[in-house]
């Protein structure tokens, strides 16, 4: 599986980019930050905590990669590495199953294993979604609350406004102290809206990485379980009515499909043997036409305690193969009985 180092490089290149920016706009920004200290601080806190959290999300996925490498390509004397948090379900199962066995799944454990992975990835994601949300909600609160000290500092200015004495100058002085209020609160208004819709479009940009590394992630461990999983006979209906396998005749049958593939790696190992067995006889008849032309007769005698015990070994191996079949054609009788519609009633009558 692919590691997600490239859309970890390309988070680290886009805040290196937000923060040359950053560092060019330095003096603007101080200036607007002082405005509202404290609603722009904790915007600025708001999107740093976004920023690690999106930075973790993707670390995350890197144990996992690691994980389902290893077991997709075991390699004798590497370590195991611990167990995974997001794929913990398939952990827990893949620790009951037998290491001399080939790694199957059915159609519904696999379903299930995507789903709960795809269900913790979207809690994941939910906390990166709400800071982002948040921010723009704190902007627009800043934004109001500008607003409304604007509009309260026009109005003192105006109740206090003073043209009695007709001193235009002493007016103008006053208007002009009385206008640094409603500066104020238009500069914490578009303080609060920048700080607010920046730091959402940085979270924005995080999240939307972050969404691609672990749907990748996901793509391509489904993939891989789409390679190891089995059909099974969920669907299957039996003697054209509309009543499924049951459970348990499924299981009988998915069991049986075992011992028919585990015969089937029986007989090609006996028909090796049986080919093994050719040539030696045939070696051994070369043999016995090179003594009778020498006659040793302690040689004839040792080759004739040896064929005895080759025909003692492959009658053995067919017993024991003899035996399997019967075993499974037995379980398989028992499986299509099962299945049968009408094999209970007839049973207990």
């Amino acid at each position: 599986m692919t590691r997600p180092t490239t859309y970890l490089l390309r988070v680290l290149v886009f805040l290196l980019a937000v923060g040359v920016v950053t560092a060019l706009l330095s003096s603007t920004l101080y200036q607007a930050f002082c405005n509202n200290p404290y609603l722009d601080g904790l915007i600025i806190g708001i999107l740093v905590l976004g920023v690690a959290w999106n930075i973790i999300m993707i670390l995350r996925l890197i144990p996992e990669v690691r994980w389902v490498n290893i077991l997709r390509h075991p390699r004798e004397g590497l370590t195991t590495p611990p167990p995974p948090r997001l794929l913990a379900p398939m952990a827990s199962m893949l620790a009951t199953h037998d290491k001399g066995r080939r790694l199957t799944l059915s159609a519904p454990v696999m379903q299930s294993l995507l789903d709960s992975l795809s269900a913790r990835l979207d809690e994941g994601r939910e906390l990166s979604r709400y800071l982002t949300g948040l921010l723009i909600f704190l902007g627009l609160l800043g934004t109001f609350y500008g607003l409304l000290l604007t509009v309260g500092s026009i109005a003192d200015v105006i109740g206090n406004m003073s043209v009695g004495n007709g001193d235009t100058n002493a007016m103008f002085d006053q208007l002009k102290t009385g206008l640094a209020g409603p500066l104020h609160g238009m500069g914490t208004a578009f303080s609060g809206s920048m700080f607010g819709l920046a730091g959402a479009l940085v979270l924005g940009f995080l999240d939307l990485t972050a969404g691609q590394a672990q749907t990748r992630f996901f793509n391509e461990l489904e993939e891989w379980l789409a390679t190891i999983t089995r059909l099974s006979a969920g669907g299957l209906q039996v003697g054209g009515n509309d009543a499924s396998v049951p459970a348990y005749v499924q299981a009988l049958l998915e069991h049986t499909a075992e011992n028919m593939e585990k015969l089937q790696a029986l007989m090609a190992r006996s028909e090796e043997t049986r080919a093994q067995e050719q040539r030696l006889l045939t070696a051994l008849n070369d043999r016995l036409a090179q003594l009778a032309d020498n006659r040793g007769e302690d040689h004839l005698q040792g080759i004739e305690s040896l064929l005895a015990r080759l025909v003692q070994e492959s009658a053995a191996g067919r017993e024991q193969m003899a035996a399997d079949i019967r075993n499974d054609l037995r379980l398989l009788a028992r499986t299509i009985a099962a299945s049968t519609p009408g094999t209970t009633g007839h049973s207990a009558s």
